[in-house]
């Protein structure tokens, strides 16, 4: 007998209709439950073949969990290692070598000293940063938020300089992006499950969170349509991500990629609606199925990404 495990925090919809469908559609030899951890002994098997990982991005103790029970032969969605070595400013580096359109982007360091360090710490640093240079390439108004972590948290639209240094300082020790405002007529939401699956949602991120997939907009064109989805597989095969959504701004009939590491993305009915729950369910259903088939024993069974497999067939030349 094969289990499929999925570990989740405060969300109720998902996690059951997903154990719900894999029970009814798995047949013989394969059962979905929640995950039951009561010990994590160092390199010993876990119960389960396929784990679905919904919130070891805020439990450090389900991430080592994950960690061990991929080295012992879970297949784990997502990679854990990937997660963990994961962020948004690395994403935008590696979705600009892939070709994918994005906004104008810089990191900056943490306005408050990260705690154990002095200014000592810092020498390699130049002070003052070259503001201008900085604000003459991203422009005004832009978006200041954090380079790592999901969800709307500490996002600021900044509409000048002076505002920008009115509120870095309360992002404390937050290492933040300064990014481009994309102005945008066209905004989608795309989930990408399995590196193949694609569901392209309409949606407003200006809207309040339970309204931002009802959008009263005109269809898209087909054209649009292929090239996000062209470039929501780029990027997601790009990362290794199994279980993503990638968020697209479309100014003068050009997708940017706005977000696209959520490995944990939203797929409450109350939220996304019923449509697209009843996709999102049926399609982690059948890949965590077909994932539970092929997984093997004992053996490493996660997905690595384009980059990550070709860095490693690089080093092996040498």
């Amino acid at each position: 007998m094969k289990k499929i495990g999925i570990l989740f925090g405060m969300e109720d919809t998902f996690p059951q209709a997903f154990i719900d469908r894999v029970n009814q559609k798995a047949g013989k030899g394969i059962v979905a439950e929640a995950v039951k951890i009561d010990k994590v002994i160092q390199n010993q098997l876990t119960e389960y073949a396929v784990i679905i990982d919904r919130i070891s991005q805020d439990v450090p103790f389900y991430r080592a969990y994950l960690k061990n029970a991929a080295l012992t032969g879970t297949a784990v969605i997502n990679n854990p290692f990937w997660w963990s070595a994961d962020d948004k400013f690395f994403n935008n580096c590696l979705a600009d070598q892939l070709g994918v359109p994005l906004p104008k982007t810089v990191i900056l360091p943490s306005a408050e000293h990260p705690t154990d360090t002095t200014s000592k710490s810092f020498r390699n640093l130049v002070a003052p940063l070259d503001w201008e240079g900085i604000f003459d390439y991203i422009g005004f108004p832009a978006y200041m938020k954090p380079y790592a972590g999901g969800g709307w948290k500490n996002v600021y639209r900044l509409e000048n300089k002076e505002e920008f240094f009115q509120k870095h300082p309360e992002t404390g020790q937050l290492v933040m992006l300064l990014q481009e405002e994309i102005v945008f007529d066209e905004y989608f939401r795309v989930y990408c499950l399995g590196g193949k699956a694609v569901r392209i949602m309409e949606y407003e991120p200006r809207n309040p969170h339970h309204l931002r997939y009802v959008v009263d907009r005109a269809p898209a064109s087909k054209k649009l349509l292929a090239k996000v989805k062209e470039y929501t597989l780029t990027l997601c095969k790009g990362l290794g991500y199994d279980f993503n959504t990638v968020e697209f701004a479309v100014r003068d009939g050009i997708p940017y990629a706005i977000d696209f590491g959520n490995p944990a993305p939203d797929a409450d009915v109350n939220s996304v609606g019923q449509e697209n729950f009843e996709w999102v369910v049926e399609e982690a259903a059948n890949m965590a199925i077909r994932y539970a088939k092929a997984q093997k024993p004992g053996k490493m069974n996660l997905t690595w990404g384009t980059f990550m497999r070709g860095a490693v067939e690089a080093t092996n030349r040498f």
